[in-house]
């Protein structure tokens, strides 16, 4: 199996390093992440300005763009045959609810799925941060039980792990994205030139997190799988579209 790994916090992240090095072991592994960290990147593209592809002493692929910059341009135009699986991770922090729209942990993964590829988005959810080896192993039980079985059709599965050790993890659960509240207001202070400059504040609190959301898995320390789609059509109101836009014309 060959998979292509990528992230969002740049080559240098040890999340990263050490989903690496557990892929490896049952993987041929290329690895193309961004240069520096771009978390929050989105699904963005550089467009603006060519890519430069280098390589580090740890033989890991890096580029001066975006996450979905990477897989884009290693799925494109660098890799001589398409991989079998890409991942994304492991992040430093969650990606839960709300938090997708922005990750660019997600986006490398959603890269790879828009190409036709499946792929996995892979964070560590907690403050520590303590337990990338948790994680790891989570996504190498995952490629696994991929192997064992047929897929017709590419898919997208952002998965959050608890920070805990492996043996105080309580199981795992296919969930549906929760929802935050809206996000802190943004934190107005000065430059050291006394020009007055904003943070951007911090996500919300959970608002939906009811049983059958990622944030309830998490909070019961078990590891979250979230199908993800990409169709952003509002389905359910194409016909009350249809009709204001008859009666103007009308």
């Amino acid at each position: 199996m060959h998979i292509l790994l990528s992230n969002d916090d740049g080559y240098f992240a040890p999340g990263l390093a050490c989903l690496a090095e557990a892929l490896s072991a049952i993987a041929d592994v290329v690895v193309v992440a961004p240069e520096r960290d771009r978390s929050g990147a989105s699904n963005s593209l550089t467009l603006d300005r060519p890519l430069n592809l280098h390589r580090a002493a740890n033989g890991f692929y890096y580029v001066n763009g975006t996450p979905t910059d990477c897989v884009h341009l290693a799925v494109t135009g660098m890799l001589d045959t398409q991989p079998d699986m890409v991942i994304s991770g492991i992040n430093s922090g969650a990606n839960m609810g709300d938090d997708t729209i922005y990750s660019g942990t997600v986006a490398a993964a959603t890269e790879g799925f828009l190409l036709g590829i499946p792929s996995i988005a892979v964070s560590l959810a907690g403050r520590k941060l303590a337990h990338y080896a948790t994680a790891a192993r989570v996504v190498a039980d995952l490629v696994r039980r991929f192997e064992k079985n047929i897929h017709t059709h590419p898919w997208l599965l952002n998965v959050n792990v608890p920070d805990l050790p492996h043996d105080q993890l309580q199981g795992m659960e296919v969930t549906r994205l929760g929802k935050r509240h809206k996000a802190e207001p943004v934190v107005k202070t000065a430059s050291p030139h006394g020009e007055t400059v904003y943070w951007v504040g911090a996500a919300g609190k959970a608002q939906d997190a009811g049983e059958g959301t990622d944030f309830h898995a998490l909070a019961k320390q078990r590891v979250s799988v979230t199908p993800l789609q990409i169709d952003l059509t509002q389905y359910s109101q194409l016909d009350a579209v249809r009709g204001w836009l008859t009666g103007d014309a009308a």
